[in-house]
């Protein structure tokens, strides 16, 4: 049996803001497998995307995706976002996901 997934400190905030803000979330976080923390519905651009929060006081060491995250993004079709705090969450979800890091890892792949 799989037990409960580790959530970073600012998970609940992100969560909060995004709500806030209109959004739909569903956290996936005790999902596992490599599968982002947060499923994300945004009325403001019509679309729904992936979000990984990675906890931005953190050294950028611990913030890198596990292999398991990593994969995941490389096979994913849709866009997955690595949030590190709420202004990056909100980049993501208004659409100026310039300010947000967008993880394009699959064009990393093999």
């Amino acid at each position: 049996m799989r037990r409960a997934g580790r959530v970073d400190g600012n998970h609940e905030r992100i969560v909060n803001v995004l709500r806030l803000a209109g959004c739909s979330v569903l956290s996936l976080a005790d999902v596992g497998e490599g599968v982002p923390d947060l499923l994300v519905y945004s009325p403001r651009i019509h679309t729904a995307f992936l979000a990984e929060v990675k906890d931005g006081a953190r050294v950028p060491s611990e913030r890198a995706l596990t292999g398991p995250q990593l994969r995941f993004v490389q096979e994913w079709a849709g866009p997955v976002f690595v949030v590190t705090n709420e202004t990056e969450a909100l980049a993501a979800a208004d659409g100026s996901g310039v300010t947000a890091m967008v993880y394009e890892a699959r064009r990393k792949a093999p």
